[in-house]
């Protein structure tokens, strides 16, 4: 992924919430509204640059667990588009970099899983509430 321009978000609080992140290993932007947070690097499904995005920490031993809910909206974020067309992310995880291979998870496992990120992020259930999509959970393992 080194070898990718990186495009900052044209959102300008996106662009500076990971800017001041990355600067501090997460001692300024690590934690958001009472939750914590990681920077999940993707690869631009069409552009192929790098992309970073600021997300809820949901961790799950050895693997992350990412939710695409855009808050609710009707149409997925782009960073879950690029996930889908390029797999490989890292998440930097305060100054802990990790590279890993996402996938969106089954069905099933979500089930499972949409216990563990409510208790990170309770809105998860009212962004599933208020959308007709179903909102996919990824999860992210080691290489």
């Amino acid at each position: 992924m080194s070898d990718n321009e990186y495009a900052p978000s044209p959102w300008e609080p996106i662009a500076h919430h990971v800017e001041r992140y990355l600067a501090t290993d997460g001692d300024d932007g690590f934690e958001w509204h009472g939750a914590k947070c990681v920077i999940v690097t993707t690869t631009g499904a069409r552009s192929g640059k790098l992309r970073r995005t600021p997300l809820i920490r949901v961790a799950d031993g050895d693997r992350y667990l990412l939710v695409a809910s855009m808050g609710g909206a009707p149409s997925h974020p782009n960073w879950y588009v690029n996930i889908v067309a390029n797999p490989e992310i890292t998440i930097q995880d305060r100054a802990d970099v990790h590279e890993l291979r996402a996938r969106t998870a089954t069905p099933d496992e979500k089930a499972e899983l949409w216990p563990l990120v409510i208790a990170q992020w309770p809105d998860y259930d009212d962004y599933q509430a208020k959308t007709e999509r179903d909102i996919p959970v990824v999860v992210c393992e080691p290489r």
